[in-house]
């Protein structure tokens, strides 16, 4: 009799272990699901905040283009001119050497890699194709996004 409780009673801790052991696969499958999902979303977001850069800056329109940028003292953009501080600093700066269309173009962006870093942080790395009556530029970038207060914002740049 005790054999027979004891068979019956490993049959049914196997049944629960099966149960648990698919419970637990079917849980990561969900998880890794929306996490993919999330990841999608997120490089989804930032590539429509890129184009609507690309558009902001082809327009001549300067402001709307910083509108993708950490509005911060501590925002960095490291460039041509070296590492600068700032979202203020960044905007007078591209002010001052893109003060008309001519000068701003047309901006294309091509987008070579977007990698994430943390759950609220990616960094992209690209070239950009400036197109303009004064000379074309060319060059490549990285930058950093992180999710501040729900909306993604550009934390640093370097472009060259």
């Amino acid at each position: 009799m005790f054999f027979l409780l004891r068979k019956s009673f490993r049959r049914h801790q196997t049944n629960m272990t099966m149960k648990q052991l698919f419970f637990l696969i079917t849980l990561c499958f969900v998880m890794f699901s929306c996490t993919s999902n999330n990841t999608n979303k997120d490089k989804e977001t930032i590539i429509s905040i890129l184009k609507t850069q690309e558009k902001a800056w082809s327009d001549n329109n300067i402001d709307a283009f910083m509108e993708g940028y950490w509005k911060s003292d501590s925002l960095k953009f490291y460039g041509a001119t070296g590492l600068k501080y700032g979202w203020q600093t960044t905007l007078d700066s591209y002010k001052k050497r893109y003060p008309t269309k001519e000068h701003t173009g047309t901006l294309n962006f091509k987008i070579n890699d977007i990698s994430k870093i943390t759950s609220e942080s990616y960094f992209v790395m690209g070239e950009y194709h400036l197109t303009r009556n004064v000379g074309n530029a060319n060059g490549v970038f990285m930058i950093i996004f992180k999710k501040i207060n729900g909306e993604w914002k550009i934390i640093a740049d370097t472009s060259c």
